[in-house]
C-alpha cells in the first residue's frame, strides 16, 4: 500500500466552550493552474457521489504587531466574515503531526477583538499592538464528497484567492485546492490513508501539485 501525504488531511474535533471553540487542524494543500479541471473522485474509497457546488465568499483580515511576533511564534489571528466558520480565529503552531490548534469565536455586532483573542496571544504580543498585516479575499467553492448513505466522507474546496501584503502594498492572486476529512471518513488508520492516497493520486492525475507554501498568510507575505 502506498504511503498518505505527509501532510494529509484537515481533522476536526471540535471542543466547544464558554470561551469559544477548538479544534484540530491537518490541512493538505495544492497548487493549482487557473485552467486546471477538477480531479475525478470516482476512485476514491467510499466515495459514491459528489454534492452540488457550495459557493462561500470569505474575506479575513490578519492581525500581528509591527515585529511580526505572532507569525515568528507560529501563530496566526484573523477575523473572517463568510462561510459556516466565521468569526475570529487563532491558528497555533505546527505540531510533529503538521496539525495545528485552531480556536474560533463568532464574531459580535461590535468589530473590536474579543477578549478571548486577546487574552490567548498575550504572551506573546500585547492586543494593542496588533494590526492588521494582511487581507485574504476567497471565492470558495465547496464539494461534500459522500458515501452510498449520504454522510460526507471529506469536503473537497477549490479556492481562488486575492490578497494584500497590507503593509507592503502588494496584491497577489491564485488558485489552490484544500482536501478535508468529513464525519463520515473511515475511523481505521489504514482506511484512511487509503482514501488520502486516493484523493492525493487523483488531485495529481487532474494537473494539481503540492503547495508552494504551507499557508495563505505566508504566501501573501511572499514566504
Amino acid at each position: 500500500m502506498s504511503r498518505p501525504p505527509k501532510t494529509s488531511t484537515r481533522i476536526r474535533t471540535v471542543v466547544t466552550t464558554e470561551d469559544g471553540s477548538s479544534s484540530v487542524e491537518v490541512e493538505l494543500k495544492f497548487d493549482v493552474d487557473e485552467a486546471t479541471p477538477l480531479p475525478d473522485w470516482s476512485a476514491l474509497p467510499g466515495v459514491a457521489g459528489v454534492g452540488e457546488p457550495e459557493a462561500r465568499q470569505l474575506d479575513a483580515i490578519y492581525l500581528d504587531s509591527d515585529d511580526l511576533a505572532l507569525a515568528h511564534a507560529g501563530y496566526a489571528v484573523r477575523r473572517r466574515t463568510g462561510g459556516p466558520d466565521e468569526g475570529w480565529h487563532i491558528k497555533g503552531p505546527r505540531g510533529a503531526d503538521g496539525g495545528r490548534v485552531e480556536r474560533h469565536w463568532p464574531i459580535s455586532a461590535v468589530e473590536e477583538m474579543p477578549d478571548g483573542v486577546a487574552d490567548a496571544v498575550s504572551k506573546i504580543a500585547r492586543a494593542s499592538d496588533l494590526a492588521p498585516i494582511a487581507r485574504i479575499r476567497n471565492n470558495r467553492i465547496a464539494y461534500a464528497l459522500q458515501d452510498e448513505h449520504g454522510g460526507v466522507v471529506a469536503e473537497f474546496v477549490d479556492d481562488h484567492v486575492s490578497a494584500t501584503d497590507e503593509r507592503a502594498g502588494v496584491d497577489r492572486s491564485w488558485r489552490e485546492w484544500e482536501f478535508e476529512l468529513g464525519p463520515a471518513a473511515p475511523a481505521a488508520a489504514d482506511e484512511r490513508d487509503a482514501l488520502l492516497a486516493a484523493a492525493e493520486a487523483a488531485v495529481h492525475a487532474a494537473g494539481g501539485r503540492a503547495a508552494a507554501s504551507d499557508s495563505k498568510l505566508a504566501r501573501t507575505l511572499g514566504a
